[in-house]
């Protein structure tokens, strides 16, 4: 009886007569499963991350340490006593080091000089260098050959001017050409954004302070682009260390570069060491995270340095 009463006390009749609700329905409440339904989505990325990224690196850093069918570090040892071995991390680092300094100069200054040009000019630059930044490998090689090669088109010009007397394009010499090819786009890529830190403000600021454009950009603009610049450099040098399809292509194997023992290691017919190739590319492994670890310090940092 007192539930009819209530239902009836809560219907009002309007001065016209009509009779209006006025019950309130509760409000749905999605069951907590739907939530889960575009985590669904990644489901295929994190099967494809785990057979193609982690699958492999797991089973390179149990293989580094099996020699003889028994667990032991000696392939590290091996390495760290083979001056050869040694060898190829040094040229992997100092290539890798002069073509990404040489780059990041190169790229700092062509985008410097971008934000001073036409929108239309910008735009067909960086399409340019978006295209630019994917031609590697072997056509980037045969390319350098054709052009830089013993009887390339600009080596002869060259030398008929008197210029030069000869250039090995098979040397480190023609290694740091095609890696600092492919890292000027990379890098221009990588720091295209960054510049937009940059106000024109400030340079009209520090030119009513009496500052001229070489104090302006020492004093204001590089501590600012300081965290972008070196973590495009830190990008820069894990993207040359790990290069080996143009270095390959241009010397056929014979430079010592780490990536060339590692998949001599594995291919080879007469020298088929494949827990060592792993034992090398754990070493690769550990310098390369150890590069990405502070990117990302630099990353966080730079973050910081805006709030």
């Amino acid at each position: 009886m007192s539930e009819l009463i209530s239902t009836a006390s809560s219907i009002k009749k309007p001065s016209n007569g009509a009779t209006v609700s006025t019950v309130q329905e509760a409000p749905r409440v999605k069951p907590h499963y739907k939530h889960w339904r575009p985590a669904l989505l990644l489901l295929p990325f994190c099967v494809v991350f785990f057979f193609f990224q982690l699958a492999p690196m797991i089973w390179v850093f149990v293989n580094s340490f099996i020699y003889d069918e028994s667990w032991s570090v000696e392939h590290y040892h091996e390495i760290f006593e083979s001056d050869f071995l040694l060898q190829s991390f040094g040229n992997s680092m100092s290539i890798a080091m002069w073509s990404s300094v040489v780059g990041l100069a190169i790229a700092t200054i062509g985008v410097a000089s971008l934000r001073r040009v036409d929108c239309k000019i910008r735009d067909w630059v960086v399409a340019f260098t978006n295209m630019a930044s994917n031609f590697s490998g072997v056509p980037l090689a045969f390319a350098f050959v054709i052009i830089l090669g013993f009887n390339g088109a600009i080596t002869l010009l060259l030398k008929q001017w008197g210029w030069i007397d000869d250039f090995n394009l098979y040397s480190k010499t023609g290694l740091t050409f095609i890696y600092i090819y492919f890292q000027i786009p990379l890098a221009m890529l990588l720091l295209y954004p960054a510049f937009d830190a940059l106000r024109d403000d400030w340079e009209e600021a520090a030119a009513l302070l009496g500052a001229n454009k070489w104090r302006y950009w020492l004093h204001i603009a590089l501590p600012v682009l300081s965290p972008a610049l070196l973590g495009t450099l830190i990008i820069l040098i894990a993207n040359a260390m790990g290069a080996y399809a143009s270095a390959y292509a241009l010397t056929t194997g014979n430079y010592n570069l780490v990536t060339i023992r590692i998949a001599s290691l594995v291919s080879g017919d007469l020298f088929l060491e494949p827990n060592l190739a792993a034992a090398l590319s754990v070493l690769l492994m550990i310098i390369l995270g150890f590069v990405t670890a502070i990117n990302q310090w630099l990353l966080k940092r730079s973050y910081h340095a805006k709030r």
